[in-house]
């Protein structure tokens, strides 16, 4: 198990070129976006060099080289020239028992990269084990506000995927997160945990430096490790939960609004992985919409009958024949289920915090 090494001079370069870290207040220099990693990262390749080879090269060298206008490649030399300051920092950090990694790496999940592509963070800050991203996870994610009834169901399913050799997957928030996590750690089981707040303050947490050493946890972020809490980071980290899990059960959301359904509806429509509502016949207009884009079911009497893995198992060959279906003016059968769904109104979310 490795929970903190010294990064790699490529995963350096990557965070010199995406982040903030290390970076003055003042600077006006403006790191890298996924979209605009990916296609500097494609010219690389093309030139044959590597991120940490652009280190010391003058704008003119990184100009011809990459076929970048002088001034985008000055804006390139400006970024990497930090790395002192970022070694230091890199260092304050890992003594914290905070990791760095990039796509660069073979510890960065290949999930993350296949589901999201372009999207995808050029690096991922975090503690504990980073080879347990690789781990199969069943997702859990809900409402902050979450009624007693579905908070017993969430402790119910955190331990059903414990029990099927699964990790718990969830966003590290209050309410439905939380309580799935603690679930998790109950049954014996692992926990990988996205967070969306200052991961520097999380690790100093007595219990959650404890799971983390005990191999039970990892946290990671795809934000500088100081970053605070905001609604952007709140949906970048959904991506996070949805892609490393196989699946993810919504416990409670409202339609329309909140980070829960926000984070439901971009990952139906992006089909990522299989997403499924709580009950039998979904009863709520937050079950029924998320139905109509492709929401599957998951009830009480299916954590009683099958293990995780088997429920796992048959969602990947439905996911395969095309689940989620898009929306339609007729009822959408779910062939897993075999249960027709009235469409429901609806309403253009309103995006803000979980």
């Amino acid at each position: 198990m490795t929970l903190v090494r010294s990064p790699r001079p490529d995963t350096v370069s990557v965070g010199l070129l995406t982040t903030r870290l290390a970076m003055s207040r003042s600077a006006d220099l403006r790191p890298l976006g996924p979209t605009a990693w990916a296609t500097l990262k494609t010219r690389l390749t093309a030139a044959g060099q590597t991120p940490a080879g652009l280190i010391g090269l003058d704008a003119g060298h990184v100009a011809d080289l990459l076929d970048l206008p002088q001034d985008r490649a000055a804006d390139l030399v400006a970024l990497l020239a930090r790395a002192g300051q970022m070694s230091l920092e890199l260092e304050r950090l890992q003594a914290r028992g905070i990791w760095i990694v990039s796509g660069e790496d073979p510890e960065y999940p290949e999930s993350l990269t296949r589901r999201l592509g372009d999207q995808a963070p050029p690096v991922l800050f975090g503690a504990g084990d980073v080879s347990m991203l690789a781990d199969k996870g069943v997702g859990i994610v809900g409402s902050r506000d979450a009624d007693a009834s579905s908070l017993e169901f969430t402790q119910r399913v955190a331990a059903w995927a414990v029990e099927g050799g699964l990790a718990v997957v969830s966003g590290a928030a209050r309410g439905v997160d939380s309580v799935a996590m603690r679930a998790a750690f109950d049954a014996g089981g692992t926990v990988i945990g996205a967070v969306a707040d200052n991961l520097e303050e999380r690790i100093r947490d007595l219990e959650t430096r404890r799971a983390v050493a005990d191999g039970q946890a990892v946290l990671l972020s795809p934000y500088g490790p100081a970053t605070p809490f905001s609604v952007g980071a709140a949906m970048g980290r959904n991506k996070l939960v949805y892609c490393l899990s196989d699946a993810v059960v919504v416990v409670a959301a409202t339609e329309g609004s909140g980070g829960t359904w926000a984070g439901a509806e971009e990952a139906l429509k992006a089909r990522w992985v299989p997403v499924l509502m709580r009950g039998a016949d979904f009863p709520t207009p937050a079950d029924r919409a998320l139905a109509h884009m492709g929401a599957g079911q998951i009830s009480d009497e299916d954590l009683g009958t099958t293990t995780a893995s088997e429920f796992l198992k048959r969602l990947d060959v439905d996911f395969e024949r095309g689940r989620p279906r898009a929306v339609s003016e007729e009822p959408v059968q779910y062939p897993m289920f075999g249960l027709p769904v009235p469409l429901a109104p609806r309403r253009k979310p309103r995006r803000t915090s979980k």
